[in-house]
């Protein structure tokens, strides 16, 4: 248990140099940076020294208390600066939260007069966040064999690992990308108009698929199909799998299963809402198209970023965008969601049950990547899904039985859970914000961003006695 205290140590530790490096860059909110710095730093250092100190005694099963306990260390260090800058304590490890696992969902209001040394941080949270999840996603959660995710693990390590050595080489390559592709996004904002600054805190919002933005109307402020269509753009890239831009550099291997589902996919929902929309509506056609286009890869990517109300589109769209929640990037981006490889997996299973039906002496095997799926996979898979149902019925529940009503209770659950942001309806859909919830609520969730972040059997396998078992 003590590494587990000398990596929490390690992670306020971490905060604090941020911080520190804010306060350097926005002196008119130095203070408060430095002062949070200070208490994260200490507090960081004697735990990392009491930690290093002891016996070590770690056992597989302390992997699931570290992965857990690092993230909620990380969100109460995120939250410190919001809150010595005037936040309450509910809110402000609320909108941390929110930011590290990349949600987007907020409970601030006029940004565009909020002071830029807290609107760079929460684009920091979030920027950070989604190196995160891709360390998590690719280096923790297939260890530890749950929801599936050791089938990704077999892909990134081929397309990476053999050419670069070792994991961390992999994780440094991936980190690499990440910059780059963010350093790209800020040029083509750039490029549109917009200033560094914002320029800056959107690309980190971009690619880390958080969506928060430096101003209330969010990426309608800037009025540019240039700015607009170079965020479709950036946004796919974020939801894409990161071991395929390593694979793609190394052995110009660009095929990829998930790519093939989630592109095409894309590309399908936005025709058929444009088509929709156009008829519906007095749209010219490519002003409909590219609103469709942001809307709905902002959604899937679970980025969050709003030109427009969808909302007001229809029923229809409104029914869409609700499905649209749970689908998800890739495995192995930084966008939450259930994920493609996820659907793959479950399609597949499907149609070999259904041929084993129809053919009972027939031998079937679903095919991943060319390689066949282990019943673990699939176990994993299907235990996810289970899982999945269940915590969206208790976390609509208990904001039903907090006060809100039924479609803001699912429709926050859901959002909560996949990681994406707004939600439906006049409350929390795109136009609105958390602000008005009750504190409750947004400590439930808070949990929900954080059980989605990490597939939600990681976290709920703690509690489980048998875990704890010798």
């Amino acid at each position: 248990m003590n590494l587990i205290l000398f990596f929490n140590g390690m992670v306020l530790v971490a905060s604090a140099v941020l911080m520190g490096g804010v306060a350097l860059m926005f002196r008119t909110t130095a203070d408060l940076f430095v002062t949070s710095g200070l208490v994260a730093g200490v507090l960081g250092g004697v735990l990392a020294i009491v930690g290093w100190a002891g016996p070590s005694g770690f056992r597989r099963r302390h992997i699931f208390v570290l992965t857990a306990t690092s993230w909620i260390t990380a969100a109460i260090a995120g939250g410190l600066p919001l809150w010595m800058w005037g936040m309450s304590a509910t809110d402000s490890f609320f909108e941390s939260m929110s930011g590290l696992t990349t949600t987007g969902s907020t409970v601030m209001s006029g940004l565009d007069t909020t002071t830029h040394g807290i609107l760079f941080w929460r684009a920091l949270l979030q920027w950070v966040g989604g190196v995160g999840i891709i360390v998590t996603g690719m280096a923790i959660l297939p260890i530890l064999k749950v929801n599936g995710m050791q089938l990704f693990r077999s892909e990134s390590s081929e397309s990476g690992e053999k050419e670069l050595k070792s994991a961390a080489s992999f994780a440094a390559a991936t980190a690499w990308v990440y910059f780059l592709l963010s350093v790209a996004c800020v040029i083509a904002y750039m490029a549109g108009g917009m200033s560094v600054f914002d320029a800056v805190t959107h690309a980190m919002a971009t690619l880390s698929t958080g969506g928060y933005s430096t101003h209330d109307a969010s990426m309608g402020y800037f009025d540019s199909s240039f700015i607009q269509w170079s965020a479709i753009l950036f946004m796919i890239l974020g939801g894409m799998p990161f071991a395929w831009f390593i694979r793609a550099y190394n052995r110009r291997i660009f095929s990829s299963e998930q790519l093939r589902v989630y592109l095409p996919g894309l590309a399908l929902v936005v025709l058929v809402l444009t088509f929709w929309r156009v008829a519906t509506s007095d749209s010219a056609p490519l002003d409909a198209l590219r609103e469709v286009a942001f809307s709905v890869v902002s959604v899937v990517t679970t980025t969050g970023f709003a030109v427009t109300d969808y909302t007001t589109w229809g029923t229809l769209a409104v029914t869409a965008f609700f499905f649209l929640t749970a689908i998800g990037g890739c495995t192995g981006s930084t966008a939450g969601g259930i994920k493609i490889m996820r659907w793959i997996i479950s399609a597949k299973a499907i149609f070999t049950s259904a041929r084993s039906i129809q053919y009972p002496h027939g031998v079937f095997t679903a095919r991943y990547e060319g390689r066949v799926i282990e019943t673990e996979v699939l176990d994993g898979v299907i235990g996810f899904f289970t899982m999945f149902f269940l915590s969206v019925a208790g976390i609509t529940f208990a904001l039903n039985f907090i006060g809100l009503d039924l479609e803001t209770s699912l429709s926050g659950a859901l959002t909560a859970l996949m990681n994406v942001g707004p939600g439906i309806g006049d409350v929390i859909g795109p136009s609105g914000n958390f602000a008005s919830l009750p504190d409750a609520a947004k400590w439930v969730l808070s949990f929900g961003m954080f059980l989605g972040r990490l597939e939600i059997m990681t976290v709920l396998i703690l509690l489980t006695p048998g875990l704890w078992q010798k």
